[in-house]
């Protein structure tokens, strides 16, 4: 386990330039853009989870909201393999570790710097290149959900003209909101800095699993 902790790590510092060209052939086929489906709807002000206040102390850039940009991306052909590559490759270069293990605390949102990270790490990193790669902060919105094993999970939620998409650690393809299986608790808001409830789940205190 601690070589491939150690060999995780040494791919930490090439991530960032080995993903921004995140326009090269995926894996996968993806390769035609998703039939139209319907944005999830959100229903009020809810609060984010305290490790989401630690990180936006550390680094309020991160959390802040221009409501000048759009709200939604149009999505084209090109946009569309962006996401779909950006998602593959993240994925593919961070280990997923618990935030235990990691940090030693139980739930933590930082940048996986180290080739290390559970969910919402892995989703952050995905959000800053694509934010790199020109996209817009507003529309791309950290979400949590209640998973398959009925715990809390961290995903990004891209909000498009045609419907809302998950990137996920968990799965290579970026698929709408409704394929996923999760249940939606909650995400970052489009009109402030408060988050939005997305159901009526109990809201997970912590979203550390890997």
């Amino acid at each position: 386990m601690r070589r491939r902790l150690l060999a995780a790590a040494a791919t930490g510092a090439a991530l960032l330039s080995g993903v921004a060209a995140a326009n090269t052939a995926h894996a996968f086929p993806q390769l035609n853009l998703p039939v139209m489906s319907a944005a999830i709807l959100s229903s009020g002000q809810a609060g984010p989870t305290p490790a989401w206040i630690n990180f936006c102390k550390q680094m309020p850039g991160e959390c802040a909201l221009d409501s000048s940009e759009p709200a939604v991306i149009g999505l084209n052909h090109e946009t569309w393999k962006l996401l779909v590559d950006v998602n593959e490759r993240v994925n593919a270069k961070i280990l997923p570790v618990t935030d235990q293990d990691h940090w030693g605390v139980a739930d933590r949102w930082d940048y996986p710097n180290d080739g290390m990270g559970d969910c919402e790490d892995i989703q952050i990193l995905k959000r800053r290149i694509l934010i790199e790669a020109g996209l817009p902060r507003r529309a791309l919105r950290m979400t949590v959900v209640i998973d398959e094993l009925g715990a809390g999970h961290a995903v990004l939620m891209v909000r498009t003209d045609r419907g809302d998409y998950i990137l996920d650690n968990k799965r290579a393809a970026v698929l709408s909101w409704q394929e996923t299986g999760y249940r939606y608790v909650k995400r970052e808001g489009s009109e402030s800095t408060a988050w939005v409830w997305l159901g009526n789940q109990a809201a997970p205190i912590v979203t550390a699993t890997k």
